[in-house]
């Protein structure tokens, strides 16, 4: 029960990443309030789920971080952890890019986690054991074809965690970033799915000739969160099964 008695945010939670990271929370104690769009498998993901309550909206709301950490200080009394994990992607190359592909990915990826924290650092100022993680990618260190925002959108969520981390800290405030490698999550199977040698590929290049499944990173995740990691600040967990030790 290593998050016992604690409150936890966690974005992206209707598949997934966030769909294990809620579950492993909670399982561990937690009392969390899972956010993902309206009309995804929000509510039917945690119907029954004890200790997580789900709440449908859209992270880039103008209104949505003050709603989401109303919700949860309303629901739960506190907030501890605030776990910014949504995130989209897409494939454009620059030259043919759209503003508004690039507004979207920025948005999602990253001007959202930036409100989100601010919104709930007020709460987690008043918290025994406040965390703040981040999902970023590995792309954040390296790039691919089409992957301009995506790309752009991760490094930006590294250096916002980093300076989260020291703008925090002497509040007892941590902050730290996932690098999610290939991971098999509701983003990324529909294509695998289609071309399941593009999943062979992926997976032979990682030294563990396996692609990553939500579970790696939730589990990540919850150390991060955890009292284990009190002492862990600004740093970026790559959860990659090795896949950048050859780039």
């Amino acid at each position: 029960m290593r998050l016992k008695d604690r409150v936890a945010i966690v974005t992206g939670a209707a598949s997934g990443i966030g769909r294990a990271s809620a579950e492993l929370f909670a399982a561990e104690g937690a009392s969390v309030l899972a956010v993902d769009l309206p009309g995804s498998a929000l509510v039917a993901a945690f119907k029954d789920a004890a200790g997580i309550v789900a709440l449908p909206l859209s992270i880039v709301e103008p209104d949505a971080p003050a709603r989401i950490v109303g919700e949860a200080i309303a629901r739960f009394g506190r907030l501890d952890i605030l776990f910014n994990n949504a995130g989209v992607s897409g494939r454009h190359f620059v030259e043919e890019m759209e503003d508004a592909d690039w507004d979207r990915i920025m948005a999602v990826n990253v001007t959202a986690q930036m409100k989100l924290a601010r919104a709930a650092i007020p709460h987690l100022k008043k918290s025994p054991a406040p965390r703040i993680v981040n999902t970023a990618s590995v792309m954040a260190e390296g790039t691919d074809l089409g992957l301009a925002a995506y790309c752009a959108s991760k490094a930006g969520v590294a250096g916002l965690t980093r300076t989260l981390a020291l703008e925090l800290g002497r509040y007892g405030i941590t902050a730290n970033y996932l690098l999610p490698g290939a991971i098999e999550t509701g983003m990324t199977k529909p294509l695998w799915d289609v071309r399941p040698d593009v999943a062979e590929i992926w997976a032979k290049k990682s030294p563990l000739r396996r692609l990553g499944q939500p579970i790696d990173l939730a589990r990540a995740a919850l150390f991060l969160a955890s009292d284990e990691a009190s002492f862990i600040t600004g740093h970026g967990l790559h959860v990659d099964g090795g896949l950048m030790l050859r780039v």
